[in-house]
């Protein structure tokens, strides 16, 4: 276990490092539901702060992808920023097909790959859920940069996943912000549809 300074809120107890993940976490989401750039210097806190509680709980997968998740954060920031030919900013759009295909096979093979190193590992009781998250979370952040709608509903999967693992490993407070992550994702989702079927032309 982590030392950290143990915040308590009634008959729950989190640390400093945990509350501040989590806000800036919730911060983040937010802002990419509204198409803001500053979704990633945030979310780059907040990542990683996961990455640092999940190395010590034993999650070592998700620590890993929280470490990816900063790099992506930074590919994201500088591509929501920059402008094509015609002086325009990445607008959200939505895979093809075939992508999808692509990527539902691409997710398979990290799970199954990462289940398989995970699997190896001493102390890694939880290497399913592990693989799975993080196999669905890769994906979705670099759909996220790329600002591809079909980003949303992978976080949603893997967020309710990991709010029954925090749950049972007692991070209260991570769990809360997976809950939070869910309806703002949710919301999210609905509002990048509306603004896909705004720009469309007919």
């Amino acid at each position: 276990m982590y030392h950290d300074i143990l915040i308590n809120f009634g008959i729950f107890q989190t640390s400093v490092v945990e509350l501040t993940a989590v806000l800036t976490g919730l911060v983040s989401v937010w802002l990419v539901k509204k198409e803001n750039v500053w979704a990633f210097p945030i979310g780059g806190v907040s990542v990683l702060l996961s990455a640092y509680i999940y190395f010590n709980g034993n999650i070592y997968a998700n620590a890993g992808i929280n470490l990816f998740y900063f790099f992506m954060n930074i590919y994201g920031w500088y591509n929501w920023m920059r402008k094509n030919g015609d002086d325009k900013q990445l607008m959200i759009t939505s895979c093809g097909l075939k992508e999808m295909l692509v990527y539902a096979g691409l997710i398979i093979v990290l799970f199954f790959g990462l289940w398989y190193i995970l699997g190896k590992m001493q102390n890694n009781q939880y290497a399913v859920y592990d693989a799975f998250t993080s196999a669905l979370y890769t994906i979705a952040m670099w759909l996220m940069a790329r600002k591809k709608i079909q980003h949303w509903p992978l976080w949603i999967i893997g967020d309710v996943v990991m709010i029954l693992l925090c749950i049972f490993l007692k991070w209260y407070f991570l769990g809360f912000q997976y809950f939070v992550y869910t309806i703002i994702a949710t919301l999210g989702w609905m509002e990048w549809k509306y603004k896909i079927k705004a720009t469309q032309t007919y």
